[in-house]
Order: structure tokens, then C-alpha cells, then sequence
């Protein structure tokens, strides 16, 4: 294990806004997380994991995601890199670590269903840090940090857009986030300076961070990514129908078809947890696509070419609409100054302004001039309406500056 003053020392010298992240969870996500974190050029976070498997956290050991490990209750081997093979030592090592003011971040990458415990463990521990989960669903997670933490304003819900059909640690990569977007939904009451730390820590790893009400979050996420994943294990259930009596049907399968139906090979367990933690947003948008199929349905039982044209190319206009790729213009940077005083929630408004005007903060930053005074620093891209960002900032009573920047802008 590595010595405290080691430890103090690295973390003092790391000069990043959390210097030592814990990850509660090391399979895919959780394992991406602490891969890219320790695939950082230059100072990297001192970072732990804990998980309920012995194997999982060997296998990031072994892969140098993690610095130190532990197997919550388990007892197997060596879940730690002390050597303790006592389920006991794993126990009180992961509540040290809680309680002695060395982790500055905490992320929940476990299941939904595990979050309750470990939110009632981080409030009796005394952790007074940072915390975020990275669920594919809001709703359960907010209600229990709102019921569960003495502070809920520390912790601010995440939700990074990638994944991969190679579930736990043998998926973790450190690339996984490249070009992600990784939503933070903080609220009025979410604390300016951890909102700024995460936004910083999610962008050093590729993300794009884009910020959403919470509980918008849920009916947003379903329409994009828990719908499709329903109609992909659909469309591999209707070829498989087909299968049977013809078996070169798979053989055939075009590349479109692989493309579409690739995530329908994730995990069943995990799916089946995310739709059920979603079952109202999914159900609705099910109901939705429903009517839409059944429009082109309709359309080809009636040979309605005009009907089925106008269906197909108003498709078609929308998907050419998503970026291919996004770069932003080094040269086209917009700072935006707002000052906090006299305003509850900035971060959530402020934030949530700027995705309404699709408008990306490439950075953000927390001036305190003083006690009483402190002044909001955005840096914007190229991306988004500006003029309707700064409609919106007046609109919503702050005083706000655009200034363009350089190249030579970090």
C-alpha cells in the first residue's frame, strides 16, 4: 500500500481539480474511468477501486487502471494492493479512505440497484467530498441522495454517452470517452466549484460535457439511447425468426444491419435493470416509435408513394443534421464573464442556457474575487447559437460579457 505522506505528497504535486477519485464499481465504465484517468499526460489522480469481485479489481490492478484496490466483502486473494487477503481489512480500508479527507471524488459506477448502500455509507463515513455516478438513469439516484446525504449539493449526477458490447473490466479501455458526450445535471442548489471540477475532469478525458435538468434527464436519455437499444434486440429477434427456416439470412446481413443492431449484444442484465429503472420515459417512447412505424406501414398498404417519400426524406434530413465529427475552431473561442452574486442555481441556469442554444463549454471556471463576489468564466467553441445564449443570460437578469478569443487561448 502506499505510505500516507506518499500519498499527500502526489497529491499536492498533481495541480488537477480532483487529485484522488475513488471508483465504486471497475467494470466497463468504472474500469474507462480509472484507465483514462491514469492515461492523463502529465499529473495524473492518485486513484482506488472497489468492487465485489476479486477478479475485476485484480484485472485493473494488473492493467494499472488503479494504484490501490479493494473487494467489498468478499475476503478473495488479492483484491488489494497491500496484500490483505482479509475481507475485514478490505472493509476498513475502503471507510479509511472515506473518512480521512484522501479522496476527493467519489464515482458511482455500480448498478442502481447497489447505489442506496453506498449513498448511506459515504453519509456515515463522514465523507466530505465530491460525488457523481455515471447511470444511464436519474430519477432513483437523485430521490436517494436528496433522502440519504446531509449535502446532496456535492454530489451532481453524471452520465457518460459511450459503451461497448465487451462487458466489465475486459471492455475498460482509456479511449472510451473520446468524442463522448458526458451529461453533469447539476440543480439550483449544486455546488459551483464541484460542477467546475467535474466539467474540467470529464473534458480531460475527451468528453464533451453538456449539462441537463435532472429531470429531463430520464425521457431525454430514453429516446436516444434506451428506445434504440429495444428496437435493435428487436430487429436480431425478427432476423432470428427468420433463421430457422433459413439459415443464411446471418450470413447476408449487410453492414448497416450489423451497425444497427451492434448494442443489441450488451449485457441482458444491465439492459433489463436500465429499462425497468426507466420503464415509464421507455414505455412512452416505444408507444411513440410504434405510431411512426405504423405510419410507414400505413403508407405501404395504401402505395402512397408521396406519403412514404415525405417519411423517408424528413428522416434523412434529421440524421444528415448529426456532425460526422466535431472540431472546434481554436480560432472562433467566445469567453463568456457572468457574475454570480445575487443569483440561486447560475451553474444549472447558466448551463442549461447554453445546451437549450447548443452552445459547448469547452471550459468553465470559478473566479472568487472575495467572499461575497465571484465571476462565472465560460469558454465557448465555435458550436451553437451565441446571440441566443446571451438572449437568454439577459433575459434570466445576469450581467454578461462575450469577449472573442485567439489562437493562443489554452
Amino acid at each position: 500500500m502506499v505510505e500516507t505522506m506518499e500519498l499527500g505528497e502526489e497529491r499536492g504535486q498533481a495541480g488537477l481539480p480532483f487529485s484522488s477519485v475513488l471508483v465504486i464499481g471497475v467494470g466497463l465504465i468504472g474500469g474507462s474511468v480509472a484507465a483514462a484517468l491514469k492515461a492523463l499526460e502529465g499529473a495524473q489522480p492518485y486513484v482506488r477501486g472497489v468492487d465485489i469481485s476479486a477478479a475485476a479489481i485484480e484485472g485493473a490492478l494488473s492493467r494499472g487502471y488503479l494504484d490501490e484496490g479493494a473487494v467489498l466483502g468478499a475476503g478473495a486473494g488479492a483484491g488489494n494492493a497491500g496484500g490483505s487477503s482479509s475481507a475485514d481489512a478490505d472493509d476498513k480500508r475502503i471507510i479509511q479512505w472515506l473518512s480521512d479527507e484522501t479522496t476527493d471524488l467519489v464515482v458511482l459506477a455500480t448498478p442502481v440497484s447497489g447505489a442506496e448502500e453506498w449513498f448511506e455509507r459515504l453519509e456515515t463515513s463522514g465523507y466530505t467530498g465530491a460525488i457523481t455516478d455515471v447511470a444511464s438513469t436519474k430519477g432513483v439516484l437523485t430521490g436517494l441522495a436528496q433522502r440519504i446525504l446531509s449535502q446532496p449539493e456535492r454530489y451532481i449526477p453524471g452520465h457518460p454517452m459511450a459503451g461497448s458490447e465487451v462487458n466489465g473490466i475486459e471492455g475498460a479501455r482509456a479511449t472510451l470517452f473520446q468524442n463522448a458526450h458526458w451529461i453533469l445535471c447539476p440543480n439550483q442548489d449544486s455546488d459551483p466549484d464541484i460542477y467546475a471540477g467535474l466539467h474540467e475532469l470529464v473534458t480531460s478525458l475527451g468528453a464533451r460535457s453538456i449539462s441537463l435538468p435532472r429531470e429531463e434527464h430520464d425521457e431525454t436519455i430514453a429516446v436516444v439511447s434506451h428506445v434504440p437499444h429495444m428496437v435493435a434486440s428487436a430487429l436480431v429477434s425478427l432476423a432470428g425468426s427468420y433463421a430457422k427456416d433459413k439459415q443464411e439470412i446471418f450470413r447476408l446481413a449487410a453492414g448497416g444491419f450489423k451497425d444497427t443492431t451492434r448494442i443489441a449484444a450488451g449485457s441482458p442484465e444491465l439492459w433489463c435493470g436500465i429499462a425497468l429503472d426507466n420503464r415509464e420515459a421507455l414505455a412512452q417512447g416505444l408507444g411513440e416509435i410504434k405510431e411512426i412505424i405504423g405510419g410507414i406501414e400505413l403508407s405501404l398498404h395504401n402505395g402512397n408513394a408521396v406519403e412514404l417519400k415525405r417519411l423517408l426524406a424528413e428522416a434523412a434530413r434529421l440524421r444528415s443534421s448529426i456532425p460526422a465529427t466535431w472540431v472546434p475552431d481554436s480560432a472562433r473561442l467566445v469567453e463568456v464573464r457572468i457574475p454570480m452574486a445575487n443569483h440561486t442555481g447560475v451553474i444549472a441556469q447558466v448551463t442549461g442556457f447554453a445546451g437549450k442554444a447548443n452552445c459547448n463549454i469547452q471550459s468553465i471556471n470559478i473566479d472568487h474575487i472575495n467572499e461575497a463576489t465571484a465571476i462565472l468564466e465560460l469558454i465557448l467553441t465555435d458550436e451553437g447559437d451565441k446571440g441566443r445564449f446571451m438572449s437568454m443570460l439577459i433575459d434570466g437578469g445576469f450581467d454578461v460579457s462575450f469577449r472573442p478569443l485567439g489562437y493562443n487561448v489554452q
